[in-house]
């Protein structure tokens, strides 16, 4: 495959992996086809004009690894960052505004690069979840150290903020894992019930999602609230995992009334919703993107 028809397709795999994570229905305290969640200022439009203009960002940062040449992978970091801020700019302008998908462009672009340089020299189109993992983790060696800076700065960050109160290390931590609580919650899942194929799609990412809820860290929930609402995320997940989540009367009923006790609460878990999306890239790097 020319390496413009693979940048074409980890782009196309991206767009949809956005797609389908904001479509799936209900989410508790999410924009969803249902509701905006917790949220005032935006709702699932803001979202699909958002995903609309993030397909050229996708496909530069799979040029940029396919084009990287160098030994030393934490360059390509550097490499893709002015594609990542012309893509938040774009995100900006077509949301006036309102912040749908950073989170997204920083994992997501990592990965691009990541696969485009494993194609580069292993010419492949498909890959491993650890072999991308790993490729993520040399990109993003020593990432989380820029943390440590924090306690120098008065202008913080959202992440270093989140740090210096409870020394959580967000997406930053996540990304310099290779994405371990993607790897260890949110794929076996994903991949066994897609396999198993008994459930429409939107109710498999639901169970997914409530998975990475009950295990994640989540950034989002932390920065709206504190640790407390946290663990309350968590609780009240596992509670919809036990009865049976998307796949019983019982357990439908209460993710229905959890989306309203979000919505109540302002607590809008898109940590792990973000981890969703993450989690079907990875699915379609792997498999393919007939899904």
């Amino acid at each position: 495959m020319i390496k413009n028809e693979y940048c074409r397709l980890v782009a196309n795999i991206a767009i949809r992996s956005v797609l389908f994570e904001v479509s799936v229905s209900p989410k508790p305290g999410l924009v969803d086809r249902f509701n905006p969640g917790a949220h005032k200022d935006m709702d699932i439009f803001t979202f699909l004009k958002s995903s609309s203009v993030l397909y050229p960002y996708f496909y530069n940062c799979t040029m940029a690894g396919i084009e990287f040449d160098e030994e030393d992978y934490t360059q390509l970091l550097l490499n893709i960052r002015p594609i990542g801020i012309r893509a938040e700019e774009d995100m900006f302008k077509a949301t006036a505004g309102i912040n749908t998908h950073k989170g997204i462009i920083f994992s997501m672009g990592i990965i691009a690069a990541a696969v485009g340089s494993l194609h580069r020299e292993l010419n492949r189109q498909h890959f491993d979840f650890e072999e991308i993992s790993e490729r993520v983790k040399l990109i993003t060696a020593g990432i989380t150290k820029e943390l440590d800076l924090a306690y120098k700065k008065e202008d913080l960050t959202y992440g270093e903020r989140l740090y210096l109160k409870y020394g959580t290390k967000g997406i930053r931590g996540e990304v310099e894992s290779g994405f371990t609580t993607v790897l260890n919650y949110s794929l076996p899942i994903l991949v066994g019930l897609i396999q198993e194929n008994k459930y429409h799609i939107n109710d498999i990412l639901g169970q997914v999602l409530i998975n990475l809820m009950a295990n994640t860290e989540d950034s989002n929930v932390l920065g709206r609230h504190d640790m407390e609402a946290l663990k309350y995320v968590q609780e009240r997940s596992k509670e919809a995992l036990k009865l049976g989540g998307y796949f019983t009367e019982e357990g439908r009923k209460y993710i229905e009334a959890l989306d309203e006790d979000f919505i109540e609460k302002h607590i809008s878990p898109g940590g792990s919703a973000d981890l969703l999306a993450v989690s079907l890239m990875f699915y379609m790097l792997k498999y393919g993107d007939e899904i």
